[in-house]
């Protein structure tokens, strides 16, 4: 351990403190920002005296050792600092202007387990400093939670839930389709049963393996299957990587159906139709959906051809005096 580390505190809180604390660039800041306000009294005022971090003479901080710059200390000396911290922090009041001093170095101290965490999940398309923003969340709820009586030291204490944390923040920000926590969870259970699987058969498993690897049924399988295309979505302006001649996706999917133009008509065509009598139904359908001539339906019918021009004109005007009403 650093010898600093058991010297008595007896410097003003400008070098023991660094103003990083209050108005640094660092992972930590913007969490601690709302931290601090949660955190300090109503009846203490912190912000407008140019000795707001000196803790000379200020009960519950005497005897606490020196605080180098936080880029000096190294993971030994941080952890040995960390129980000293804990250890005071234990007997000071929640809320006081000593307590949010001791919490908020606690955070500086062990951001180097945010990084470390982060680090994990570089190849995320997320930006870095997102990461390492929402893992150090996860560092002050495992401060807020620590207790030293356990024996357990603190970096094994608080890795899960860090990791927790940042693992919380991809499941609910990266699918590009919002999908159940369960289907979520399958996801990455099919993934992981599907890789054991390949690995001692040396081929993709079936759907009636994975159900049986997982005990759940073959819908099930399949349906998360299908929830796994909702995590990442491809622009209809790209284009295949294969084949270069090729279009974009959006010229290749879809196409305009000329027909959707009259579907408002054929909707209120059908009424009309049902209250025609059945003559003049027979005539329509043979004309216009059998394409039938004139001549060939007065055959079928035993009618003349002028008789059934007349009776097919007026049908037509029927249904079309029928629709200028409607509209």
């Amino acid at each position: 351990m650093s010898p600093r580390l058991d010297e008595p505190r007896t410097h003003n809180a400008t070098s023991a403190c660094p103003q990083g604390l209050t108005e640094s660039d660092s992972p930590a800041a913007a969490v601690l920002d709302g931290t601090r306000n949660r955190t300090t009294s109503s009846g203490s005022d912190t912000s407008s005296s140019d000795d707001d971090n000196s803790t000379e003479g200020v009960t519950g901080l005497e005897g606490l050792p020196e605080i180098p710059p936080y880029a000096e200390v190294g993971p030994v000396d941080a952890r040995a600092l960390s129980k000293t911290l804990f250890a005071r922090l234990e007997s000071l009041e929640e809320g006081t202007h000593e307590y949010s001093y001791v919490r908020n170095t606690l955070v500086e101290l062990n951001l180097a387990l945010v990084k470390f965490a982060a680090s994990r999940f570089r190849s995320r398309s997320e930006p870095m400093e997102d990461i390492i923003q929402v893992g150090t969340i996860g560092l002050i709820k495992a401060i807020d939670r620590f207790e030293l009586s356990r024996g357990v030291e603190f970096p094994t204490f608080a890795m899960p839930t860090i990791i927790g944390e940042i693992k919380r923040f991809f499941r609910d920000t990266s699918w590009s389709v919002r999908v159940p926590r369960r289907l979520q969870e399958l996801r990455l259970d099919l993934a992981k049963a599907g890789d054991e699987l390949a690995q001692q058969l040396d081929r993709s498993p079936t759907v009636g393996e994975l159900a049986d690897r997982l005990g759940i049924t073959h819908d099930e399988v399949v349906e998360g299957m299908a929830a796994s295309n909702a995590y990442t979505a491809s622009s209809l302006d790209a284009k295949p990587e294969e084949d270069d001649n090729e279009g974009a996706l959006a010229d290749r999917i879809g196409y305009e159906d000329h027909g959707l133009e009259g579907i408002e008509y054929v909707e209120s065509l059908k009424p009309l139709i049902a209250s025609l009598p059945g003559r003049d139904r027979t005539i329509l359908s043979l004309r216009f959906v059998a394409n039938m001539t004139q001549s060939e339906i007065g055959e079928e019918l035993g009618i003349s051809q002028m008789h059934v021009s007349r009776l097919l004109s007026r049908t037509l005007a029927k249904l079309r005096k029928g629709l200028t009403l409607e509209e």
